[in-house]
């Protein structure tokens, strides 16, 4: 037996009750040098404790210094990589003792972690399995300052929050362990002593790369994603030329439920990825958008309350998976967005709330820091780790994931103090006013990171109000999104098309007045999946009339929308007339394809999307008023729009008329911008998509009398309910 020098009794009792904050002042080897180096041990699970050397050589056997299984002894001789060998009964077994090793962030990790300045803290915190001074195991660091003890729990341990408590580091406020021997696949928790004393709720990872199946919260030994991209000619066409002047056609999709298998099963990302390149192709949409694919722990929020900003939903499948799913959609030359939600977080106990027992990630008052429309968390955006933990998560996904736009949600929550709040229950700023100006300094600082990290990304913002700048880049005094969703537009037109025809000639503007800040910023126009749910029905569920005159209608408001200036999103399940509300639980209906309404509408869709890529004049100044003029925007009494869109230096005119009035219009004379032949690029209404098959033969003939303050004009057919194009012959 070897001589015993223990710790005095109240440090092994705050070892064995799990109190100690410094368990590497206790555990481990102490005097590893000397030629009798001490060895303390807490394993309540062992009977007798033996210190052996690689081979398996003894070393010296442990003394039992306390009932719960605290053990300490001298060794004899240079202590060296030891191990340890333990017996319980009958059984033995041996493992690598974690308090031997040396703290694996480095001292300049430590600063910029302290600083909140680490610009991919992915690389540091979160569990990553590693080599560390020659033995594989599992690297953890977590950031909790105000804890008093941070412990790893996982089956490796009976989840056991006083077997591996973790090493402070210091002014950052981050813990870290490696445990030797912990591979890829093991489930994780952190326990955690809250600042007061009391045992928190057991936390996921807040860097963790992987999640349990949900309902499962627990989180998963992964590390970054290991992955052989195959897309750099994508990125570096991506990364050329200004993207206001591409066609963006954008289908929105939840990857929950545009798909099921035959038995309503959940998808994964291989398959789906299989399914939505071709589908995708084919109807020439250049950007898929997935609604949030960060970690959620209620797959009822849509992804909209995520808990995990560095981990895909495991509901679809692994990290790699969802990689490989970008990688085929790249290869097929198709960009991927995701949501990405910075403004709030739930309050679910396994998460970020009160996360080291105080309110760390979120404000302390309720009036900063909690959202009542969705019972959620606000974001600290002026503590400076906070801001660098989301800056971080907007750069992993675009670095690691090489995903090519953020869709930054509920931005207009975020900039203001009393957004949705009565008198009394928000505080003003330091000014005085109503904006939120630490989520203001977050926003910016985030563009510009992201500008920086990930040149060629862009980031999109939900924001439905007046907020000047959101487009505007930063050094101008922006918030610096590329583009910024049009929620005006959408309102407005929508409201006009749900009105009888009888009646658009009193709500004329409501199409109209768009134009009117139409290029105040780079404008995505959004037919989005707010639009499709909580007792709105679908699309086409919104238009009036007869069925036939319902698809007349989405098909010519489809035909207003693509030769409107901006760039298109559209809800999954619009693009061929859902007539049910979606259902977050269930497929699209599919089968609605056989009927040849539907089918029709699908068509149209796909040919505008190869329309709008085509023609010059419909997509480069979507974002420019040079694009855009009036031919007649005052034609109330008729339910008529007129209007021409150009390209660069005034090129490539596409005239876009638009019936909206069941009334088929002939003999209609309109302004054209030059004589000659025009031809009908599309027709909203050709028998193809459904229609009654009314229009021009193909062709319109404009001659030299000016009308509209245009130089020529044309006596035009005008289908019913109908939208046509037309661009110069040739």
């Amino acid at each position: 037996m070897t001589e015993t020098i223990a710790p005095d009794a109240p440090t092994m009792e705050a070892i064995v009750r799990g109190q100690h904050g410094d368990p590497f002042a206790v555990l481990g080897p102490s005097q590893r040098d000397a030629k009798a180096p001490v060895v303390n041990v807490f394993a309540p699970d062992a009977g007798q404790v033996w210190v052996i050397d690689g081979k398996g050589k003894v070393l010296g056997e442990l003394d039992r210094v306390h009932p719960e299984g605290f053990f300490s002894g001298r060794i004899k001789g240079k202590l060296g990589d030891y191990r340890l060998r333990m017996k319980a009964g009958e059984h033995e077994w041996e493992r690598d003792d974690p308090y031997r090793f040396g703290p694996f962030l480095g001292e300049m990790d430590e600063y910029l972690l302290a600083e909140g300045r680490h610009e991919e803290l992915w690389n540091k915190l979160g569990a990553h399995p590693v080599t560390h001074e020659g033995m594989e195991g599992t690297a953890f660091a977590v950031w909790a300052p105000n804890a008093r003890r941070v412990s790893v729990v996982g089956h490796f341990n009976a989840w056991d929050g006083r077997r591996n408590p973790m090493r402070r580091r210091g002014a950052s406020g981050v813990w870290e362990l490696f445990i030797p021997g912990l591979t890829r696949g093991e489930i994780y928790k952190y326990e955690i002593l809250g600042a007061y004393g009391h045992i928190q709720p057991l936390k996921t990872d807040p860097l963790s790369f992987k999640s349990e199946v949900s309902p499962e919260t627990a989180s998963v030994i992964e590390g970054p994603i290991r992955f052989d991209w195959t897309d750099e000619g994508w990125v570096q066409h991506r990364d050329q030329g200004d993207a206001r002047e591409k066609p963006v056609s954008i289908y929105e999709m939840h990857l929950g439920s545009w798909r099921r298998g035959g038995d309503g099963e959940i998808l994964d990302y291989a398959t789906q990825a299989d399914l939505l390149v071709d589908y995708v192709t084919e109807m020439g949409f250049t950007h898929v958008e997935f609604l949030p694919v960060s970690e959620h722990p209620f797959s009822g929020s849509w992804g909209y309350q995520p808990i995990g900003l560095f981990a895909p939903t495991s509901r679809f499948g692994t990290p790699e998976q969802f990689a490989a799913l970008v990688n085929t959609l790249h290869g097929a030359g198709i960009g991927v967005i995701v949501d990405w939600v910075p403004a709030h977080f739930p309050s679910d106990a396994h998460g970020l709330a009160r996360f080291d027992g105080t309110a760390l990630y979120e404000h302390e008052d309720p009036r900063l820091g909690f959202h009542k429309d969705w019972n959620t968390l606000i974001y600290n955006f002026g503590r400076r780790e906070v801001a660098n933990f989301l800056r971080s998560s907007a750069v992993y996904w675009l670095k690691e994931f090489h995903v090519d736009a953020l869709r930054v949600d509920a931005v207009a929550s975020m900039l203001y103090l009393d957004y949705s709040r009565n008198e009394g229950e928000w505080i003003p700023n330091r000014y005085g006013g109503r904006e939120n100006l630490d989520a203001i300094d977050f926003l910016r600082g985030t563009n510009a990171l992201v500008r920086q990290a990930a040149p060629g990304a862009l980031t999109i913002a939900e924001e439905s109000t007046a907020f000047p700048g959101v487009s505007r880049p930063v050094e101008q005094d922006g918030l610096g999104f590329d583009f910024k969703w049009n929620m005006g537009w959408m309102h407005d037109t929508l409201s006009y098309m749900a009105e009888d025809p009888i009646n658009r000639k009193y709500h004329h503007d409501k199409m109209t007045f768009g134009l009117h800040y139409a290029f105040s910023e780079n404008f995505v126009l959004p037919l989005s999946h707010d639009e499709v749910v909580h007792g709105k029905g679908s699309m086409l569920g919104k238009m009036p009339g007869d069925r036939w005159q319902k698809f007349a209608n989405l098909r010519a408001y489809y035909g207003w929308m693509w030769g409107h200036p901006g760039k298109k999103l559209l809800f999954m399940g619009g693009e061929f007339g859902q007539e049910r509300e979606w259902n977050h639980d269930i497929s699209l209906d599919w089968h609605l394809l056989d009927d040849p309404a539907h089918e029709g509408l699908r068509k149209l869709v796909r040919d505008l999307n190869a329309l709008y890529a085509r023609e010059r004049g419909l997509h480069e100044r979507d974002c420019s008023p040079d694009g855009f003029q009036w031919i007649n925007g005052g034609d109330a009494d008729n339910n008529v729009f007129s209007f021409v869109r150009r390209g660069a230096d005034g090129a490539d005119p596409v005239v876009v008329i638009c019936n909206f009035a069941p009334v088929l219009r002939e003999g209609f004379r309109l302004g054209m911008p030059a004589a000659g032949r025009w031809t009908e690029a599309l027709n909203t209404d050709a028998s193809e998509y459904g229609g009654s098959g009314a229009g021009n033969g193909g062709v319109v003939v404009a001659v030299d009398d000016p009308m509209h303050g245009q130089p020529a004009s044309a006596t035009i057919t005008l289908p019913p309910l109908g939208t046509l194009f037309l661009r110069p012959e040739g």
